[in-house]
């Protein structure tokens, strides 16, 4: 089988394996696990930021950051498919008691007329007060379209003007470093926190980082122990982490090639395709699933009529080329 259903099914590779296995760990709730130390001090430093914090899930990582910038009853303004709004279960209204409002472009960019209309300043106690703008990038749900760094500048500045956050979710930021060579630091900079996730195109098995102010961090370090997520000798899973930024960040370029060859074989657009995410309509979306299963190939509905294939490291070329024949065919 040619499992395109999501990045997230990759397998650590046997490199991956061995530094796993010679990992150097400690007690992470006591700070004292040296691996995960290493790693969230040189993702930090990557985007710029005083500190970040391991976590086992984005989703996680999404919480914790929100809840940095944004107070329960305090509302966060997002695109419309976000993954904060869509795919995390209503964590930040269930957990964090903060509310949301959205705007929606087909491929989930930044409309700063529309931010605008949304934005709510502080009234004083008799309406909701928007406290921070999310952003993701890429986003996942648009087709993993990259969001240009201008406008996420242009968001900043907006954000700055009315003293509120911007909170980036860049679970795929390594995509969009590698599709558009924008430097880390560049997109670290335009937002107050930030959550980046190890387990889609690098291929490492778990792992997020929250990415913030000393401060920041010190305080959903807090949050993850209340949520029952503080580890202990995860430093095994830390140098996964490390693994994949030395080995797998630039080869990302060949999955957002295979993304491309798959578009095509399926009536797509290969421009608009930004990285390792291809969606297409079908009407019956449920049914071509089943069939490409039949035929050997894994793909998954993100909606009643949107097909989503990801490529990523457990996928060569000639699996996509495979894949792709199999799935003009059908």
């Amino acid at each position: 089988m040619i499992d395109l259903r999501s990045d997230t099914v990759t397998r650590p590779t046997e490199a991956m394996r061995a530094a796993m296995a010679a990992a150097e760990v400690g007690d992470d709730v006591y700070g004292e696990d040296p691996t995960v130390r290493a790693l969230e001090e040189r993702v930090a430093g990557l985007f710029g930021h005083q500190a970040a914090l391991f976590t086992p899930t984005g989703s996680l990582a999404n919480v914790l950051a929100v809840a940095a910038v944004v107070a329960p009853g305090q509302e966060v303004l997002c695109e419309a498919r976000a993954h904060i709004a869509r795919a995390e279960l209503g964590a930040h209204g269930a957990v964090s008691g903060l509310t949301m409002r959205t705007w929606s472009h087909p491929r989930g960019q930044v409309d700063l007329a529309v931010v605008d209309e949304l934005f709510a300043p502080d009234l004083g106690p008799y309406f909701v007060r928007t406290a921070a703008l999310s952003v993701e990038n890429t986003h996942n749900f648009a087709g993993g379209a990259v969001v240009p760094l201008a406008d996420l500048q242009a968001l900043r500045a907006y954000a700055d003007e009315r003293a509120v956050a911007v909170h980036l979710d860049g679970a795929r930021i390594w995509n969009a470093h590698v599709a558009t060579g924008t430097p880390l630091a560049d997109y670290g900079a335009v937002a107050d926190v930030l959550a980046v996730c190890l387990s889609k195109g690098l291929g490492a098995p778990a792992g997020s980082l929250v990415l913030g102010s000393a401060d920041q961090v010190a305080e959903a370090r807090v949050r993850r122990k209340r949520l029952g997520a503080g580890m202990r000798q995860v430093g095994i899973l830390a140098a996964a982490g490390l693994h994949a930024l030395d080995h797998h960040v630039e080869r990302l370029a060949d999955d957002h090639a295979h993304a491309r060859l798959l578009a095509e074989a399926c009536g797509a657009d290969p421009a608009a395709v930004d990285t390792n995410i291809v969606t297409f309509d079908r009407s019956d979306a449920p049914v071509f699933v089943a069939r490409a299963r039949e035929a050997g190939v894994l793909i998954g509905a993100v909606g009643a009529r949107t097909i989503r294939l990801v490529t990523h490291l457990d996928v060569s070329r000639d699996d996509a080329e495979r894949a792709a024949k199999v799935l003009a065919s059908l």
